[in-house]
């Protein structure tokens, strides 16, 4: 990873993030059916605190922590605590595949947010990809039109605006406030926050749930450190159509777990959103090429 910089780093961030919410969603999944919506986003933050305190000691950064843009950083945490919350409710009535539909609608609102908060405007072309990444979504996973009139997809839609803004919020911030400051931030107010919240309906975990709790942990907090070090290095327009890498992610848990392969319009979908990231990265690297001045041999 050091060895890459710009849009490249961040959209190999973006993969290893999509592959780490995978494997978390699909522990909340599970968690979904016996816990309150709070007290799932509560076990997410808390479930990160150690890993955290182990990550900013090894790295001396504790320092860095405190030099921050606090309203940004308040902002960004109840976003985190809303969408957790929304994308539990969510995940409770709706499907994993239905879920995931709705939810990819993110990375276009990523996109349109970026040009009056940051500035990044994206180009035709970039639309283009984004736009025919959402459709290969919609494709390979086919949305019934009853799973989608809930309240269930209400509330992912919901957490899809939640995460939208926090994503562009990050990437504001990261012109002032370092990555381990974001981090550290956007976890202890989910930790606390939404313990506090969940409080009046906590219930009992279960040897289930203890089992689960490290995967829950690892895998969201990996996930955190990626995702913001994806926004940090490269433009909102360029990383967030690597969002759709959940699609793939999401096939091999399938397989992995229950032995349940994609079918041809799943592949076709998948093909459809690699098909959209490859175009957009070749875009990326023909502008940069272009507008680069020309080096000696």
């Amino acid at each position: 990873m050091s060895r890459l910089t710009g849009n490249s780093r961040g959209m190999v961030s973006m993969l290893v993030a999509m592959g780490c919410f995978a494997a978390m969603d699909t522990v909340l999944k599970i968690f979904a059916q016996d816990l309150p919506p709070m007290q799932m986003a509560a076990l997410r933050g808390l479930g990160g605190m150690p890993l955290l305190a182990i990550y900013l000691w090894r790295r001396n950064s504790v320092r860095s922590i405190i030099q921050v843009k606090w309203r940004l950083q308040i902002f960004r945490g109840m976003l985190a605590i809303a969408m957790l919350w929304c994308f539990s409710v969510g995940i409770k009535d709706l499907a994993l595949t239905q879920a995931y539909t709705l939810f990819f609608i993110a990375p276009l609102l990523v996109s349109v947010l970026a040009w009056p908060i940051l500035g990044e405007k994206a180009k035709g072309f970039q639309w283009f990809t984004l736009l025919l990444g959402l459709a290969g979504v919609v494709l390979a996973l086919r949305p019934s039109t009853d799973g989608l009139m809930s309240w269930g997809s209400a509330a992912i839609l919901g957490a899809a605006i939640c995460y939208s803004v926090s994503a562009v919020v990050s990437r504001r911030l990261s012109r002032t406030d370092t990555t381990d400051s974001q981090v550290f931030w956007v976890l202890t107010f989910l930790a606390v926050g939404a313990t506090l919240l969940a409080l009046p309906q906590w219930s009992t975990l279960t040897l289930k749930h203890w089992a689960l709790m490290p995967a829950l942990s690892i895998t969201g907090f990996v996930g955190q450190l990626a995702i913001t070090d994806a926004f940090k290095h490269g433009r909102a327009a360029a990383v967030a159509p690597f969002e759709y890498s959940a699609l793939a992610w999401s096939v091999g848990i399938d397989i992995a777990i229950w032995s349940v392969w994609p079918d041809a319009i799943t592949l076709l979908g998948a093909s459809v959103v690699i098909a959209a990231g490859l175009l957009l990265l070749r875009s990326e690297r023909v502008v940069v090429v272009a507008t680069t001045p020309q080096a000696a041999p």
